[in-house]
């Protein structure tokens, strides 16, 4: 009977990043677990950045260790401060707090001290040659490289050299430094990488202080090493960059850190590249980096995306070493599962049609205690005004309805979500035929919560008071781009040619009065339609609010 046994009870199998580092732990090759989050500042944090920080962070706390963020800041033409704040807010959002906030920055002067020893030991060199020059000597995957004519200099002449591009001597470009190491190398990274560029640019923290700034191949990995970084988690693309990675450690004899890769996001219809990203920004194609069509964590944030989503969708994609396109209907999926949970309820009329009730006391204005989240019917409620005048959906009238329509129609009856059973007695149309209000009655006795014999209808329909209703501007997003899989632009097209025209539809609503009064700071549920979020730019005056996700869907996660 043990293939009976509920899967549900069986303990969640570990991925292949706890495997190694529960058996480092137990071998006793690391006496704790250091992780860190390197972001390079020069735009904002996206959703694979997301992957990233639980990962990292999530190991981290898993095992009782700590978690450096530390900022990848090498090229101080692309980077600002803006951004670095930004990710420390995204970061925060998620719900994780770093043990250290370092700069790569921090350790330049070390780095620089470890390449004037790479030079003394005849490992490195300065060369002259121009960047298609060392491109070309490079060869390719088939064809060994060629060594740069300066590849043979002096120790004292590099020393010089070197020190003389650290002073500002020479232009941006008009030399390089570069590791002595292997032309044949059949793995092109060892083939005499960069070490260092010129670049006459101001830094967000070391000012004027250096215009020669260190490559990312020769900076990361000895950034790990002076953190102490036991499980440096990197996404896949760099599998073939931890060798170098370990050649300088090993070379300089410092701290052994090692790298792990593992499979970066691919979501459908969405771009995870910052320079594109930034291109639709600077071209104003988005209202900035947090427009909620965007994939960026601010982005996705004033969308109405919760953290606690982002966190189950994380989870459920796991932890793989092969790259694969998810659906971004799982990601909607989670939000959904989240927002369902925990949101509070509203009715909102969207296309409204106007209903008057005949026999309603004129003037008369009754309130009822509606809950704010079904699932605890007996905890928080609501104020809902109900009046002789009000509005429904026009999608919920139709007058010559198949048979089965459960809605309203002519003669037919309908129960309004909260209150009384209501019947339609007369269609008013205007000089061209379109119907314009709907003249009803009511039914006392069939009040919620009465003293009269409960009384069903097939039909519940979302209504608003016209005395009472909030006017809306509603925001209603879709997807940013038509094509499922982003990464296979044909080479005669422009990834901006898949822009989705409908990606914002704006729109505009009716709400009932406590919707304006919600002070959840999570996504509403607009009863019957789908989650919304008040948007940073709503006013008391002028209510925005943005679609989040729809409120159903067919997709089912696996």
């Amino acid at each position: 009977m043990e293939e009976n046994v509920n899967n549900a009870t069986e303990p969640k199998k570990l991925n292949f990043l706890e495997e190694i580092i529960e058996k480092d732990l137990a071998e006793g090759k690391v006496e704790s677990i250091m992780t860190r989050f390197p972001p390079e500042p020069n735009g904002y944090l996206h959703l694979g950045h997301a992957k990233s920080i639980c990962l990292n962070f999530g190991l981290a706390q898993k095992y009782g260790g700590k978690t450096n963020l530390r900022y990848d800041d090498t090229n101080p033409v692309k980077e600002d401060v803006e951004y670095v704040d930004s990710i420390k807010e995204d970061i925060k959002w998620l719900g994780f707090q770093w043990d250290k906030e370092l700069y790569a920055s921090d350790y330049f002067d070390q780095l620089y001290q470890w390449a004037e020893d790479l030079i003394k030991r005849g490992l490195a060199y300065v060369d002259d040659q121009t960047q298609e020059e060392i491109r070309a000597g490079r060869g390719t995957v088939d064809t060994p490289g060629t060594d740069s004519p300066y590849r043979n200099r002096s120790v004292e002449e590099n020393l010089k050299l070197f020190r003389e591009m650290r002073d500002g001597k020479y232009a941006d470009g008009e030399k390089v430094l570069r590791a002595k190491i292997d032309m044949a190398h059949p793995n092109m990274m060892f083939r005499d990488p960069l070490l260092y560029r010129i670049k006459h640019a101001s830094h967000h923290r070391t000012g004027d202080k250096w215009c020669i700034y260190p490559m990312y191949d020769y900076t990361h990995g000895q950034c790990d090493s002076i953190e102490h970084i036991t499980h440096s988690i990197c996404t896949l693309e760099f599998d073939v960059h931890r060798p170098l990675y370990d050649w300088f450690i090993q070379t300089l004899g410092i701290y052994p850190s090692h790298q792990y890769e593992f499979a970066r996001l691919n979501l459908t219809y969405t771009l995870m590249s910052k320079r594109k990203l930034l291109e639709l920004v600077q071209k104003e194609i988005v209202s900035g980096w947090d427009d909620p069509r965007m994939p960026t964590l601010c982005g996705v944030r004033r969308r109405g995306y919760t953290a606690e989503a982002l966190k189950m969708f994380c989870d459920k994609i796991g932890v793989s070493k092969r790259d694969q396109l998810m659906d971004i209907q799982l990601l909607e999926w989670c939000v959904r599962q989240d927002l369902n949970a925990r949101s509070n309820r509203y009715m909102v009329v969207q296309d409204p049609l106007k209903v008057t009730l005949t026999n309603w006391p004129a003037g008369q204005v009754e309130w009822f205690d509606c809950p704010l989240n079904p699932a605890d019917p007996d905890g928080a409620k609501r104020k809902v005004p109900f009046t002789g005048e009000l509005l429904i959906d026009k999608a919920d009238f139709m007058e010559d309805a198949p048979k089965k329509f459960f809605r309203l129609k002519p003669d037919g009856e309908v129960r309004l979500k909260y209150t009384y059973i209501i019947k339609c007695n007369e269609v008013v149309k205007d000089a061209d035929g379109n119907v314009v209000e709907l003249k009803c009655t009511y039914d006392p006795t069939t009040r919620p919560g009465g003293s009269e014999e409960w009384r069903s209808v097939k039909g519940t329909i979302h209504w608003v008071s016209t005395e009472f209703a909030k006017e809306l501007e509603l925001r209603n997003y879709d997807r940013l781009f038509t094509l499922a899989d982003m990464s296979q632009v044909p080479e005669d097209k422009d990834y901006k040619d898949f822009l989705n025209p409908d990606s914002l539809v704006m729109g505009k609503g009716w709400a009932e009065p406590a919707l304006l009064e919600d002070k959840s700071g999570i996504a509403v549920q607009f009863e019957r339609t789908g989650y919304y979020f008040r948007d940073k730019d709503s006013t008391p005056e002028h209510p925005i609010f943005n679609k989040t996700v729809a409120l159903k869907d067919s997709y089912k996660p696996e």
